[in-house]
């Protein structure tokens, strides 16, 4: 749970870091990678992390506008997306949210947890679905960047 503003925002920074280095890695040609067929594919896990920020912005009483609901064809297109979504989390933390705000309780998705835990969860949920892009990535002969530490290529 995160008690100040400013360690919400170091932290979100550094995740915001390594999924774009992810989302970085995709090609159009192996957006519909899959684990086996009828499963997330890289695409559909790239475009949720672009999306989501605002389902959970909205849990903590923020309004940013999503991504948007058609996934495109082109991995730019979901790197761009994600990048101006990241930003709008970033701003509307810091000129919405105080360290007094984080400690409130609010009624989520998740029952009533404080404005804090629910940030926290938006990273947790961040990283899960980069470490899913990452077996996806190496499955589709796709570079795979060392974002929580070093990779099989050694970046």
């Amino acid at each position: 749970m995160y008690r100040t503003v400013q360690d919400f925002l170091q932290d979100w920074s550094h995740s915001v870091q390594g999924t774009l280095r992810v989302l970085q890695s995709l090609t159009d040609e192996k957006l519909g990678q899959a684990i086996v067929e009828g499963h997330n594919t890289l695409g559909w896990l790239g475009w949720h992390l672009a999306n989501a920020p605002a389902f959970f912005m909205k849990q903590v009483g923020l309004s940013i506008d999503p991504a948007g609901k058609e996934q495109p064809g082109k991995a730019a297109d979901i790197v761009q997306a994600y990048t101006r979504v990241a930003e709008d989390v970033k701003r509307a933390v810091e000129q919405n949210l105080t360290d007094e705000k984080l400690a409130e309780a609010i009624e989520t998705f998740a029952g009533v947890v404080p404005r804090g835990a629910m940030l926290r969860s938006l990273i947790d949920h961040q990283t899960h679905h980069r470490g899913q892009m990452t077996v996806l990535l190496r499955q589709a002969g796709l570079p795979v960047p060392g974002v929580m530490g070093p990779t099989k290529e050694g970046n």
